[in-house]
């Protein structure tokens, strides 16, 4: 066995045990049915480079990717059984980063809509996308670890991964329902991943389409990073320790979303990291009344009563427990 395949076959046990944590393995009938679903874009932009990414297909002669896929593109390629199909038209939604695009003799299965909103904490969840430069979609699993509301839908956060290329795949629910759309990931070394819910494709179904070339916007993830949504404005503060900067971000996004466990958790980080902990512990269990068994939080909670415990020591007990 060569490298390529020795590494592609570790990381796919490994999305198999993170899967099997949760439930058992999906049939191999149902992960055929969706690979059979997500097909390779291939894109040449204006500019003459080319790019790479996945897309769904959601009905007769339409598929759903990013539009980060093909921006400035002058050229786009549907592969469909080995032969390379032509985009004709698109519907963009450039803020939510989704667009469909019209594939005329399109001839691949359909995906079953599903409902992102029916999507709980730690629920399981699959993808399919064409990560790197791979002929063969690739399957990764995970669960549901962040529920983000905007515009009437939830931006979905899971712990199942992905690469450049995969961009534009599906994310599935355990019986095989399209929820979500593998769009972007955050820098640094803790990574989080993110998916456009199910229902903002919806949406964009009823819209009418354009021809290619159409004019480009940013999509939300793209804007100044004080005009983010304040889950992603909470990532690099949290992962470079810059604790000040958090809490104040935290601070205000219990303000404006004050119905979301993460919200609750990352001002109570912030505390606890400032060594404020009783506002750590009531925020903590704040954020535990909208995601109920999530460890981090239980595990804070434990340091924070660890701790408490200790400090209520007093001195001749503390030689007693150093002896």
């Amino acid at each position: 066995m060569n490298k390529k395949a020795l590494v592609l076959l570790c990381s796919t046990l490994l999305s198999f045990c993170l899967w099997n944590e949760a439930f058992a393995m999906p049939e191999e009938s149902l992960l055929h049915e969706l690979n059979a679903q997500v097909l390779r874009v291939e894109v040449k932009h204006n500019n003459g480079s080319n790019g790479l990414g996945s897309a769904v297909v959601i009905a007769k002669d339409q598929v759903i990717t990013n539009c980060h896929v093909v921006t400035d593109a002058k050229n786009i390629k549907v592969l469909a059984h080995g032969e390379a199909l032509s985009a004709s038209a698109i519907k963009p939604d450039w803020y939510h980063d989704l667009c469909i695009l019209t594939v005329e003799n399109l001839e691949a299965p359909i995906a079953k809509m599903g409902e992102s909103k029916h999507l709980h904490y730690d629920t399981p969840i699959l993808t399919v996308g064409y990560p790197n430069t791979t002929s063969q979609p690739i399957n990764t699993f995970g669960k549901v670890k962040g529920l983000f509301p905007m515009d009437d839908s939830f931006i979905i956060r899971a712990t199942s991964t992905f690469k450049l290329g995969a961009s534009g795949g599906g994310m599935f629910d355990e019986e095989g329902h399209l929820v979500g759309i593998i769009t972007l990931k955050s820098r640094g070394g803790e990574i989080h991943y993110y998916y456009m819910p199910v229902e903002w494709v919806q949406a964009l179904m009823h819209k009418p389409a354009q021809v290619l070339g159409a004019h480009n916007e940013k999509p939300f993830w793209a804007m100044a990073s004080e005009n983010r949504p304040f889950f992603m404005q909470v990532v690099q503060p949290y992962v470079s320790h810059d604790w000040d900067v958090l809490m104040n971000i935290s601070n205000a996004w219990v303000k404006q979303e004050p119905n979301t466990a993460e919200s609750w958790f990352y001002l109570a980080i912030a505390e606890f990291e400032t060594k404020h902990y009783d506002e750590a512990e009531a925020h903590f269990k704040k954020a535990l009344t909208f995601h109920h068994h999530d460890e981090e939080t239980i595990a804070y909670l434990n340091k924070i009563t660890e701790r408490t415990a200790a400090m209520n020591v007093k001195p001749n007990q503390m030689a007693l427990l150093s002896n």
